[in-house]
């Protein structure tokens, strides 16, 4: 897989997500804001607000690389001198307590040594939904979208287990999916995979999503 090819992936699909989220708002439109990092990359911070159906939202990419710290090198609990990550974050908080928060993060990350040759590469990331009113409709409507690869039963139990607040025994909203430290197989299997949850979100989110979702309150 050349991280190129995913580069490519994560920001023409915040313009298509963005697209997405402002017809279905019908009022407000996205900001952006480019951003750098002064120790290497960069990203784009695209955010929504006052909008008929959406209070307030952001769909940002970064793509930021640059030398290994100790204290990263323990965080990502991989060995490397350098490293390269990319990633799209989305979330969405909605006008009316019909329509649920929804929040998601993919990103994919290569360690390399000093001649900057990959020594571990993996993705990760995740979806959950949290209503404020409960219909189960929708629930089922929202990890329909997910479930279509073999993988899901692996990363929906990820998901109940990883948002967990274990002080009040809940769990945080209705679940979703979660995945971390999946290397790409040679024939990129994975990264088809990857792709198709990207593109769970909107049709989890808004396209045919139930009307009722959608209805203002006042």
């Amino acid at each position: 897989m050349d991280k190129t090819d995913f580069i490519s992936f994560i920001q023409s699909y915040q313009d298509r997500l963005c697209k997405v989220f402002e017809d279905e708002d019908g009022h407000a439109k996205f900001s952006t804001d480019k951003w750098e990092r002064s120790d290497g990359g960069g990203g784009i911070t695209r955010i929504i607000e006052n909008g008929n159906v959406i209070e307030k939202g952001g769909v940002n990419t970064s793509i930021v690389y640059g030398n290994v710290t100790p204290a990263l090198e323990q965080q990502l609990q991989s060995k490397g001198q350098k490293f390269f990550a990319c990633g799209v974050s989305i979330v969405m908080h909605p006008v009316s307590p019909m329509v649920p928060t929804v929040h998601a993060n993919f990103r994919y990350f290569e360690m390399m040594n000093d001649n900057s040759e990959i020594v571990d590469r993996w993705f990760g990331g995740g979806c959950d939904l949290t209503p404020y009113y409960l219909f189960e409709e929708d629930v089922a409507h929202f990890h329909s979208k997910f479930n279509a690869n073999e993988w899901y039963p692996v990363f929906k139990k990820n998901c109940d287990e990883y948002f967990v607040n274990k002080h009040r025994g809940e769990r945080r909203g209705v679940g979703g999916i979660f995945y971390d430290y999946m290397r790409p197989d040679k024939n990129n299997r994975l990264v088809s995979i990857c792709k198709r949850q990207f593109r769970g979100i909107h049709r989890s989110v808004c396209t045919d999503c139930p009307k009722k979702e959608r209805s203002p309150v006042s």
